[in-house]
């Protein structure tokens, strides 16, 4: 593994390519340890993944992605248009290449490596996002247990099963039962058709734009630069520094350069010997206004859909589409989310949403995110977090600032190489 050839401890300078969470609590954590950053992005700040999400940080349902019953899910509904989980015929070989890689990672082995992986990032998520909203993020991060709700007991036995592998894995997970009274109770916009629920306690929520937005005002308040509309054509070693050329011929140079650029990761990364493909992931998100209050999140899982709290209404977030990550938004899938939860929610005026948004989340085929030294001194990856790229995305930054700048991998992140 290539090491930073550093001066006085650490880098004097770092270019991170890529303005979403992951980016941007890199180039905070970065600062903290005395960096000067420059922060440029294609588009704009949270522009990808970081802004549509469900909001939900939630170290208890980081589950793999790769779990065997996706696979056969996945083969189930392979033709299925209205499936959560949907892969469009298409010639593409990087595609199919990518996920006949996935489906021989789709087994137990593979899956308890990924989750026992993922345990000290979940141990140590909530204490990140603590640290910046102490120190000038001013976006709340609010508890609050996430509701998953079945049709019945038989139902659930997916989800508790998952959750007893993680606990197997090693993460402390805390449920508890609930009855189709208790969710009457407790969530006015839950419907009879649910007769039984699981509450997983200790976890929170976020308006994930508003926090990513705090997020880049913080690091500019702090010292750095940001950079829209500087789309990277190519990272380059010149003499001791690294050159980042935009498409329009714009050049900046540093002493370390980290590519956080999401579902877009793989163009550069092959670059630079990532031997780990990273695909879009893409998910869909819109807003809908609701007769009350929402209390809290809500997990629908037999139709893979996440329903947060959000600005006086609800996020309905969901699918799995595998697609270019800048394709057109699919109106049909955005129908499809809405024909499948329609039954199981009420008390919500779905004609009225706004937001409609498609982003692209990064996968990997071994459900493993890819941080750490690239094939160059000073060139580094954060990236691949699949779902859980917000849980993930400030402990992620904290830990690759620790390694830009003394030169030494946390043991956390070996998992995670980029070159595995």
């Amino acid at each position: 593994m290539p090491e930073l050839d550093r001066i006085d401890g650490g880098p004097r300078s770092a270019i991170v390519i890529g303005a979403g969470v992951v980016g941007l609590s890199t180039a905070w954590f970065l600062q903290e340890r005395g960096v000067p950053v420059t922060v440029v992005d294609r588009t704009g700040i949270a522009a990808g993944a970081s802004w549509g999400n469900a909001g939900w940080l939630s170290p208890g349902l980081a589950i793999p992605l790769n779990e065997p019953g996706v696979l056969r899910y996945g083969l189930r509904t392979l033709l299925d248009r209205q499936a959560p989980l949907h892969v469009p015929a298409t010639p593409d070989p990087r595609l199919w290449a990518f996920l006949a890689r996935f489906a021989a990672n789709c087994t137990g082995k593979s899956w308890t490596r990924a989750a026992r992986a993922n345990l000290p990032l979940n141990d140590e998520c909530l204490e990140a996002f603590d640290v910046l909203t102490a120190n000038g993020v001013d976006a709340p991060t609010i508890d609050a247990p996430i509701t998953a709700v079945f049709e019945n007991t038989r139902s659930a036995a997916g989800l508790l099963a998952e959750l007893r592998r993680l606990r197997e894995a090693g993460q402390e997970i805390s449920c508890t039962g609930l009855t189709a009274a208790d969710l009457a109770e407790q969530f006015p916009q839950v419907t009879a058709r649910n007769g039984a629920g699981v509450r997983l306690d200790g976890q929170r929520y976020v308006d994930p734009g508003r926090f990513a937005e705090s997020l880049a005002r913080s690091v500019v308040s702090r010292g750095g630069t940001i950079r829209h509309r500087f789309a990277v054509a190519s990272v380059r070693q010149h003499a001791d520094a690294l050159v980042v050329r935009s498409a329009t011929g714009q050049t900046l140079s540093a002493d370390a350069v980290i590519l956080a650029t999401g579902a877009w990761l793989g163009e550069l990364g092959r670059q630079w010997g990532v031997t780990v493909p990273v695909r879009a992931g893409r998910g869909y998100s819109f807003t809908v206004p609701t007769e009350d209050p929402v209390p809290g999140p809500i997990y629908l899982p037999d139709i893979r859909v996440a329903c947060t709290p959000y600005r006086g209404g609800l996020r309905v977030a969901g699918t799995m589409e595998f697609r270019e990550p800048d394709a057109p938004l699919d109106q049909a899938r955005v129908e499809a989310i809405i024909a499948s939860a329609r039954p199981l929610l009420t008390g919500i005026r779905w004609e009225e949403r706004t937001d409609v948004w498609v982003g692209s989340r990064p996968v990997t085929p071994d459900g493993r995110p890819v941080i750490g030294a690239a094939g160059a001194p000073g060139l580094f990856v954060a990236g691949g977090h699949g779902m859980w790229g917000l849980t993930h995305g400030p402990v992620t930054g904290r830990l690759l600032a620790e390694h830009i700048t003394t030169g030494k991998q946390p043991q956390a992140l070996r998992p995670f190489d980029p070159l595995r």
